[in-house]
């Protein structure tokens, strides 16, 4: 297979919720194979320029734009601000998302709408308002950020694991109503990475660190440059026959019941 169906060359890329985490690392992939990169973030723009001097540290070509994903009128200003302004844009790749660790007899309503706003709402609005463009255009790659709880449910992430099972099934349908306008979508699901985020937990001695590594048939946990090869696969030409597709990243995870804790 030649290495130009994974050149990213031109395009234009936008990462929502990628100023930290795992969107910057599938983000920064994206740059270094050649893509302009949109950076967006909504805390503030201190945090979004902090982020691009981190980009063209590593000499990727990127720019920032602060707005609310799941606010459908700051979205379409973005959107046609992003075009004016760098050109339309060829991959969308819906990674804003938060999580709220409460069991769900004492989760509140609004806190539940919250999750669900943010990480299946908004991949439909960005994408809804994205996805025109691309229809005129005949092509397009829109990349939907899924999860393990795409297919499995936790104890206490109950909104979580509605919105990313939600968020698998509506590529599927986004994939049924726009594949034939040469228009690819497709999602990542990742497992458990090592991030600032995770570092408390993943101490030697700390029980879910102990509970990661035995369940995870490659026996630790991955790192956020292992999403890389994922996002440019799906983002480039190499995956143009591939519509619908969660590929997950997990080091196993979902291949396996689990292992007892006593077993090599």
């Amino acid at each position: 297979m030649s290495v130009a169906l994974f050149d990213l060359t031109g395009k234009v890329a936008l990462v929502t919720g990628s100023t930290h985490g795992l969107g910057m690392a599938m983000a920064k992939a994206m740059g270094k194979a050649g893509a302009r990169i949109i950076v967006n973030g909504n805390s503030s723009q201190e945090k979004i320029d902090k982020a691009l001097i981190e980009y063209k540290n590593e000499g990727i070509d990127a720019v920032g734009y602060k707005f609310n994903v799941a606010d459908e009128n700051e979205v379409i200003k973005a959107i046609q601000q992003i075009k004016d302004e760098v050109g339309p844009i060829d991959i969308l790749m819906n990674n804003a998302g938060i999580i709220k660790r409460t069991p769900l007899d004492e989760m509140e309503v609004s806190d539940f709408k919250q999750v669900i706003d943010i990480d299946l709402v908004s991949p439909f609005i960005m994408s809804k308002h994205v996805v025109k463009d691309m229809m005129a255009r005949k092509k397009g790659k829109i990349i939907n950020i899924c999860s393990m709880m795409s297919e499995l449910g936790r104890n206490t992430v109950g909104a979580y694991a509605a919105a990313k099972g939600g968020l698998k099934m509506l590529t599927q349908n986004m994939a049924t109503e726009w594949a034939k306008h040469n228009i690819q979508i497709n999602g990542i699901g990742p497992g458990y990475f090592a991030t600032s985020q995770t570092a408390p937990i993943r101490v030697d001695g700390h029980p879910f660190n102990e509970f990661i590594i035995n369940r995870t048939p490659a026996s630790k946990w991955g790192d956020p440059d292992d999403l890389g090869g994922a996002a440019i696969f799906l983002a480039s030409e190499a995956s143009n026959f591939v519509n619908g597709h969660v590929l997950y990243v997990d080091g196993g995870i979902l291949a396996t019941i689990g292992k007892p804790s006593n077993e090599d």
